[in-house]
């Protein structure tokens, strides 16, 4: 008689290879933290993991003045979100437009070429000079970040349609803008959502150079650069945590989108 195959222990699935995989570099970091910190034995160059998770696990408490790590975050969350809206509202129409129409593409382009390579950082002391110290000039500085990988996916999106489908709708007797509609945008949906996850990531780390321009008295990037004033180097770690978890988190929820709205883009190929 031919015995059952084992079931699969509960454990297997726990410690596939996969995860093994994804796990095995944060724990060799946060080893050799541990064991660097030790050999070091100076908080100023390299602070404990316990120091460290002492800040992370008080988010709201006030930190040297300046706010909580999380009311902190919050509103460089909020700053990023008007920055990026900003730049998707001028690039998404403006790549559209440049995309439709030659005339528009080769009057924009040599500009946007030429702006393109510029870091967004470098824009700085022009828009402290333009709008002073102050929401606007970090809003103008994150939407500049933003605004070329939107810009350039919704070119490349748009770019990209297969000519078989805008002859299919026009043998149907489809009109322009109901091709532009119905099969231009929606075609070209998946490579401008890519373009706006890449705008958002980039916005974000945007944000946090900006907040540490003089005179700013909020957001993450200005705890981080008041605590290395005051010599907190573990709230400067805990704060680069928290703008990578919240950029992982962000970033995440660009996915879920992706797979839940444009799965016929993998099965298209």
């Amino acid at each position: 008689m031919q015995m059952p195959p084992d079931k699969p222990q509960w454990w297997h699935g726990i410690l596939s290879k996969s995860l093994l995989l994804k796990i095995a570099l944060p724990i060799i970091i946060i080893i050799s933290w541990e064991v660097l910190s030790i050999l070091i034995d100076n908080p100023f160059i390299l602070p404990s993991i316990e120091s460290v998770l002492l800040v992370l696990s008080k988010p709201f408490a006030d930190i040297l003045g300046s706010g909580s790590l999380i009311g902190n975050a919050m509103i460089s969350l909020g700053r990023v979100l008007i920055g990026f809206f900003v730049a998707a509202v001028l690039a998404i129409p403006l790549g559209i437009g440049m995309a439709r129409n030659e005339k528009l593409h080769d009057f924009f382009d040599s500009t946007v070429q030429v702006f393109r390579p510029i870091p967004p950082l470098a824009w700085v002391p022009l828009a402290l000079a333009w709008f002073r110290i102050g929401l606007v000039s970090m809003v103008f500085i994150i939407a500049i970040g933003a605004f070329f990988p939107i810009l350039l996916n919704t070119l490349d999106g748009m770019k990209s349609i297969k000519k078989t489908w805008i002859e299919a709708a026009h043998t149907l007797g489809a009109k322009e803008r109901q091709i532009l509609a119905n099969v231009v945008l929606p075609g070209a949906a998946p490579t401008i959502w890519t373009g706006l996850r890449v705008g958002f990531g980039i916005a974000w780390m945007c944000v946090v150079a900006a907040e540490m321009m003089p005179g700013t008295n909020s957001g993450i990037g200005y705890l981080i650069i008041t605590s290395y004033n005051w010599g907190q180097v573990q709230v400067i770690i805990a704060g680069i945590i928290v703008i990578g978890v919240i950029g992982l988190g962000i970033d995440y929820l660009f996915k879920v989108v992706e797979k839940k709205k444009f799965m016929w883009r993998e099965l298209d190929r």
